[in-house]
């Protein structure tokens, strides 16, 4: 039961673990089971319990007020299943009927009540992974993460609406094997926190402590992980802490007043997207979002948290004109609630849970996103490196004739790749609004642009930082994304599409099997450029260096679908270098020019090297080499 040291916590900020006394509790008092609601509404003038156990009457059960503004009853015989509501009386006499903030589970939309829910009862498999969670999910091991909508991945058929959404325990049987097939470290799903509606991928969340009941219930959810974690496989969330929706049944003006946001406007709405921003510095509104932070690591298992939109909370004037912000008390842009909040809620994630990963959504030049907090930074675990997305997919969406006066797109990224934690990301984002598909961006015919796609993939796996690719990039889809339909399944049976496919399984591979490629992902000492300035041939070539052995790879990108031979690089030590992967290897449909699976070097002085390489470049292809 909620106490007054619980309530005290809260309203000082510092309650973490709010989901374990808010909301419906089943529990046992005076030897009578039954369910505890808690609910913060302290502008309310009164609160109602409605659902279906009394035919939603509206005043059959009050429910209790304290000075801390948390509103509670106790009913007996209840139990779980029960579906519910909060009727809040305004101030002004208005009514409001609103789903449980801390509701565990929730109907399927369009309706919109909570449902009482048994979190504790799941017996979970998966504590060799958890117990070694801190050593899989080190910055110096290999993170490559399969970016997945779990409604659009794969649809099955059905008789009544022709096709139907794949349950958590169906996802389990098909998603995961998929996944771990193609070489996969980690899974990251975009929301899955309870979403009335399905044009938002997730991202306006309607309950904020319940899995959406698309797929299946809670206990269902927590299978889903928990057999990711017996195949070895990492799950991320997409977490949503930085807006909420205006529907009717959530957090907007919950108790009649804007209590998880601002009443201004200028600071609690954002106008592009038509929701309500937090409030970050009210201590209720800190402890529910810190709360809901630790709760889906603790109760669900996840073993990150990717946060959606953080530059949008860290800048006052986001996407706004002048007037059409307030600057905070020193007179500047910054949001310095929401950077309190953000470094709180990292250190809190990250103390109790070490090894779990924290990802950064921001997109702007903000200084030290992955950087520990007592040095001055934000704390997060990694940051997704925007500018390399925008500029590399830039780059190969010109024609190759044209790439020469644009190398630097390509060579920009390793001016600041070491000062932050990188993710690399090519994700949903980049396949939606009309932006076309990672294949359909490529430059060049139908060829071009798969063997553009698979050079990129193999630039992308050899650059440092971390991998994140959306689903259906695997394959290369030609339709955009689309969240109500199934991925291009089909597109398979065609060799150029399978050939992809199996490239991205084989870099996978290759990226988990060579600590070159992820050692040092994040140290200027794991990369040396051979030669980043041949732009009449649009070829880069650089080494990736292991820090545990002296182990090194040479990589080498040729941009122009011409092929040439001859071509002179130097190379570190003398000796036998073998092609360990060649993206235009038939296999993935390419025109399979090579180095005959291997060469040795020359004594001909070359890029500051005394010996070199005389390799053939194959056209549109990435190249890597490994010494013997």
């Amino acid at each position: 039961m909620l106490t007054d040291f619980d309530a005290y916590l809260m309203g000082e900020g510092s309650h973490e673990r709010t989901y374990e006394k808010m909301g419906a509790q089943l529990v046992e008092i005076d030897d009578k089971k039954g369910v505890y609601f808690s609910v913060w509404a302290p502008n309310a003038r009164q609160v109602f319990l409605i659902g279906d156990f009394n035919d939603w009457n509206y005043e059959s059960h009050p429910l209790a007020s304290s000075d801390s503004g948390i509103w509670t009853l106790f009913v007996p015989e209840l139990s779980e299943y029960a579906v519910y509501k909060y009727r809040i009386v305004s101030q002004s006499g208005e009514n409001f009927e609103k789903a449980d903030p801390y509701g565990f589970a929730m109907e399927q939309r369009p309706r919109t009540a909570s449902v009482v829910a048994d979190l504790n009862r799941y017996h979970w498999s998966d504590g060799d992974w958890i117990s070694r969670r801190e050593e899989f999910q080190a910055l110096d091991r290999p993170l490559s993460i399969y970016e997945v909508h779990l409604g659009s991945w794969r649809k099955v058929p059905d008789e009544k609406w022709g096709s139907r959404y794949l349950t958590y325990r169906e996802l389990a049987d098909e998603l995961i094997p998929y996944v771990v097939e193609m070489g996969y470290t980690h899974l990251e799903l975009l929301p899955i926190t309870e979403y009335p509606f399905d044009g938002s991928w997730g991202y306006q969340v309607l309950g904020f402590y319940a899995p959406t009941s698309r797929f299946g219930n809670p206990e269902d959810l927590m299978y889903f992980i928990d057999t990711c974690h017996q195949h070895k496989l990492g799950v991320i969330l997409d977490w949503v802490p930085a807006h909420f929706p205006k529907d009717g049944a959530g957090l907007n003006f919950f108790d009649g007043t804007d209590l998880y946001s601002h009443t201004d406007s200028r600071q609690g709405e954002h106008q592009d997207w038509g929701t309500k921003i937090f409030n970050y510095g009210r201590n209720e509104v800190r402890s529910f979002l810190i709360s809901n932070a630790l709760f889906w690591i603790d109760k669900y298992h996840f073993d990150g948290l990717r946060v959606d939109a953080v530059a949008s909370m860290l800048y006052l004037d986001y996407s706004r004109e002048d007037g059409e912000w307030l600057p905070n008390k020193y007179g500047g842009r910054e949001n310095l609630e929401a950077i309190s909040f953000l470094r709180k809620m990292n250190e809190v994630v990250h103390g109790v849970y070490p090894g779990v990963l924290t990802m950064a959504e921001e997109s702007t030049s903000w200084p030290m996103v992955s950087r520990p907090t007592y040095t001055g930074g934000l704390g997060f675990s990694l940051k997704w490196n925007m500018g390399w997305m925008h500029d590399t997919l830039g780059y190969m969406s010109k024609d190759p004739i044209h790439r020469k006066y644009h190398q630097n797109d390509m060579t920009f990224g390793l001016l600041y790749a070491f000062n932050e934690n990188f993710i690399l990301p090519l994700s949903h984002d980049e396949v939606v609004h009309g932006k076309g598909t990672l294949l359909t961006r490529m430059a060049g015919d139908d060829w071009q642009k798969f063997a553009n796609l698979r050079a990129y993939y193999g630039f992308m796996w050899a650059h440092p930082g971390k991998k994140l690719l959306f689903m259906g990039g695997e394959f290369g889809q030609w339709q955009e994304w689309n969240f109500d339909t199934s991925l291009e399944w089909d597109s398979l049976k065609a060799p150029n599409h399978k050939g992809l496919q199996r490239l991205v399984q084989d870099l996978n591979g290759l990226y988990k099997n060579e600590p070159a490629l992820y050692e040092n992902d994040f140290e200027a000492s794991g990369f040396e450029w051979i030669d980043a300035s041949d732009t009449d041939n649009s070829v880069l070539s650089f080494i990736r260096k292991a820090k545990s052995s002296d182990a090194f790879l040479v990589i080498v990108s040729n941009f122009t679908p011409v092929p040439w031979h001859g071509y002179r690089i130097g190379v570190p030590q003398p000796g036998e270098y073998q092609e360990v992967f060649n993206s235009d290897s038939e296999k993935y449909w390419g025109s399979n020019v090579g180095n005959d699976g291997g060469l040795t070097t020359d004594q001909v002085p070359m890029h500051g090297y005394s010996q070199s390489l005389s390799l053939t470049l194959p056209p549109l292809a990435t190249v890597i080499l490994k010494m013997q």
